[in-house]
């Protein structure tokens, strides 16, 4: 899902999100994969059977965000298999990722994804129900980033 993620995004010219290497063959690319699925809750949707899109689940933010001063869930790596686009996945992810704050107790869910360029990502957590809440910035080369938070 993240290596057809990189390949649709260099195919529109768009390699400041994630860069132009697979994520399969970037190190630290599979490094957080591995500790997001080792610790938290990580769902994946299936499309006619076949795996389409996944999240992780946490009960804090990355490092890079500050966590919020109440108990949070927090959205982790969603992605998607670029072949199920416009079907509707990433959606059902994202509702299911509130069902599940909703049913743990806690009204509070977050995410944070890249924020640069045309700000479509911020726009699609907008179309579901997210609002932003704080922007940051990563690393040397600044990767902006947007936190976006949801009432549940």
């Amino acid at each position: 899902m993240f290596d057809s993620g990189v390949q649709w995004l260099v195919a529109q010219g768009r390699t400041e999100q994630w860069g132009s290497t697979p994520w399969s063959a970037n190190p630290r690319a599979v490094a957080l994969v591995e500790r997001y699925v080792t610790e938290g809750a990580p769902f994946i949707a299936e499309y006619d059977g076949v795996p389409a899109a996944t999240l992780t689940l946490t009960d804090a933010p990355a490092p890079y965000v500050r966590p919020a001063d109440e108990p949070e869930r927090y959205i982790h790596i969603l992605a998607s298999d670029r072949r199920f686009k416009g079907l509707g996945v990433g959606a059902a992810l994202l509702a299911h990722a509130v069902a599940q704050t909703r049913r743990s107790g806690v009204s509070l869910l977050r995410v944070d994804c890249y924020a640069g360029g045309d700000r479509k990502l911020v726009a699609y957590y907008e179309r579901n129900g997210f609002t932003p809440a704080e922007s940051f910035t990563v690393g040397e080369h600044a990767w902006p980033g947007q936190v976006l938070a949801r009432r549940v």
